[in-house]
């Protein structure tokens, strides 16, 4: 079998096209735990729990954004904290009927996250 992503990728890796760009990676740092630093000069790839997310700064291309959902420990806390960094409350934390606790926040640049963990196998 052939492989096509490069080594600790998956095969479908989300990018969000943003002006300033790098203040949205300081929120995803802040927010979501993600790990990896602004690249000014090309794509910034952050790591959030076991997957990639692409993040650039519009010019070349316009401003595109994502729905997204979010697995992290707690999302009552990256609730909190996206809401201190300006986003927008879609949804409080709640349990769902499937087993997730979630919840779900629109951030300054179009982005809509659903933050959840799973609470129950």
């Amino acid at each position: 079998m052939t492989v096509a992503a490069p080594n600790g990728w998956h095969s479908v890796t989300p990018r969000i096209v943003a002006h300033d760009a790098k203040e949205l990676v300081a929120f995803l740092s802040y927010v979501l735990g993600a790990v990896g630093e602004f690249d000014a000069s090309s794509q910034t790839i952050v790591t959030i729990g076991d997957s990639k997310l692409m993040v650039s700064e519009a010019g070349a291309r316009e401003p595109k954004s994502a729905f997204l959902y979010v697995y992290v420990t707690d999302p009552d806390s990256a609730y909190r904290r996206a809401l201190e960094r300006g986003a927008r409350s879609i949804e409080a934390p709640f349990d769902t009927p499937y087993g997730d606790r979630r919840c779900m926040v629109e951030d300054r640049w179009g982005n809509t996250w659903q933050i959840a963990v799973r609470k129950t196998r």
